[in-house]
C-alpha cells in the first residue's frame, strides 16, 4: 500500500513537503495541492475532494512519462464508453491478473520504472484486439473481429 501522506521521497530518500502545486505548474491545478521532494524535485498530486492524499508515489520524470506512455494505451480502452466506470475497474482488475499483482495495488500511480515498463508492454500486446467479456462476466482479448 502506498504511503497516501508521504514524508521521504520513494525515489532518492529525500525529505517531501506539502505545498501549493503552483511550485511545480506555475498556478495551481486541480486540488491545488502537492507532495514534493525537496532534494530531487519528484511529485505527486493530491485528490481534489482529500487534498491531503496523494494519488499515487512521488513521480520523476522517467515515471511521469511512462504513466503517459500507459494510458494513451489503457484509457482509449475505457473512456467513452457505455459502462466507463466499470469498464476501467475491470481492464485495472485484467491487468492486476497479468502483472500478477493484488487489483488493489493496480493502478500506473502506484506503479514504479519497472512495473510500468511492465505493464505498457502488456498493453501494448492487446493493441487491436478486442475487448470481451466471457459468460461469466469476466474480461478478455480476441484478435481482430
Amino acid at each position: 500500500m502506498i504511503d497516501i501522506h508521504p514524508t521521504h521521497c520513494n525515489i532518492c530518500g529525500g525529505p517531501v513537503v506539502f505545498c501549493s502545486n503552483s511550485r511545480i505548474y506555475g498556478r495551481e491545478y486541480g486540488s491545488g495541492y502537492c507532495y514534493l521532494c525537496q532534494s530531487c524535485g519528484a511529485y505527486v498530486g493530491t485528490h481534489k475532494p482529500r487534498p491531503r492524499e496523494a494519488m499515487g508515489l512521488l513521480a520523476d520524470g522517467p515515471m511521469r512519462a511512462g504513466k503517459k506512455m500507459c494510458h494513451a494505451l489503457f484509457d482509449p480502452l475505457w473512456k467513452g464508453k457505455p459502462n466507463a466506470h466499470k469498464k476501467r475497474n475491470d481492464l485495472y482488475a485484467w491487468l492486476a491478473e497479468q502483472m500478477g499483482i493484488p487489483v488493489e495495488d493496480c493502478h500506473f500511480g502506484y506503479f514504479d520504472v519497472a512495473q510500468l515498463q511492465k505493464a505498457y508492454s502488456i498493453l501494448c500486446s492487446i493493441q487491436g484486439w478486442q475487448m470481451r467479456y466471457d459468460n461469466r462476466g469476466r474480461l478478455h482479448f480476441e484478435f481482430g473481429r
